[in-house]
């Protein structure tokens, strides 16, 4: 064990500094791009009658040179699921023409969304955070200590906040899905953290004399540490298969996974473990 974590944890707290400033400033003076279920647009659903490679599909919308982004979601063998940017009549007129011309099709579904829905959305997705990391304070508390849930909370918030800040940073526009992937990441990253907890617990229950809270954290670091390494590897492995892989509906889950998971297992070893010794030692009592 010739790195001790807790005894280099003003650099991890740096390494964190360095990486979530930059993303806090954009969210500061730009915020995220957000996309279609956020600031409202069209939503047009066609069933062909046989089927339609996606790449047609895509390049009969690129060719009416839309302003702004759009989605297209294959729903089945010969459904389409079209998301764009509010369409004038003649706009979507012209729109339902090019498409019509890929082969027979049924209209099933042709409406304007405003934006009431992202906000919407947007609130809940608030609450629900909330929500979790109050419970999640309760558990760990119950479990552990108030001290190692709000180290845990603190963590957590470096996760949400260096994926939102990458986002915001590179103007990669966010969905419905984002949320998702965000409130996974909460789960993924607890959960590593709480094994780490678990373990530095029973070493706390069999101290030995005269050793140091920061040995003991330390310890308790190292035997988790090949866990949390093969762990978070293997989920790297299938998410980079799904992003090169996978379609392009998922492309901004998968890569708000990616560097969530990263940062997640990063956290979890790094942060969130040297917080609760920053925090005990605040403790009048000595340790």
């Amino acid at each position: 064990m010739s790195l001790h974590f807790i005894k280099l944890r003003k650099y991890w707290y740096l390494i964190s500094l360095v990486l979530i400033l930059p993303g806090l400033i954009s969210l500061a003076l730009q915020g995220l791009n957000k996309g279609i279920d956020f600031t409202g647009g069209n939503i047009i659903e066609l069933n062909y009658a046989k089927p339609v490679a996606v790449e047609m599909v895509r390049g009969a919308i690129a060719s009416q040179k839309l302003e702004g982004s759009h989605s297209v979601q294959k729903i089945g063998e010969t459904g389409y699921l079209i998301r764009t940017p509010h369409l004038t009549r003649d706009q979507n007129d012209n729109l339902l023409a090019v498409l019509g011309k890929l082969g027979k099709s049924t209209m099933l579904r042709n409406e304007s969304v405003g934006p009431t829905i992202g906000r919407e959305l947007t609130q809940k997705a608030l609450i629900a955070l909330l929500i979790a990391a109050v419970l999640m304070i309760i558990y760990i508390t119950v479990r552990f200590e108030f001290k190692q849930g709000l180290a845990a909370i603190i963590a957590l918030l470096h996760d949400v906040l260096l994926v939102t800040g990458i986002f915001s940073l590179f103007r990669i526009e966010i969905d419905s899905t984002f949320i998702a992937a965000i409130l996974t990441i909460i789960g993924y990253s607890i959960n590593d953290t709480i094994i780490i907890f678990d373990r530095i617990r029973e070493n706390m229950l069999h101290r030995q004399k005269g050793e140091s809270i920061e040995d003991v954290v330390n310890r308790g670091i190292w035997q988790t540490l090949t866990r949390s390494v093969n762990t978070v590897l293997t989920v790297i492995f299938v998410l980079v298969a799904m992003y090169f892989l996978g379609g392009s509906t998922i492309k901004t889950f998968i890569l708000a996974m990616l560097i969530g998971v990263v940062s997640g297992a990063y956290s979890s070893i790094c942060n969130a473990s040297p917080l609760w010794v920053d925090l005990k030692r605040l403790e009048k009592k000595t340790l």
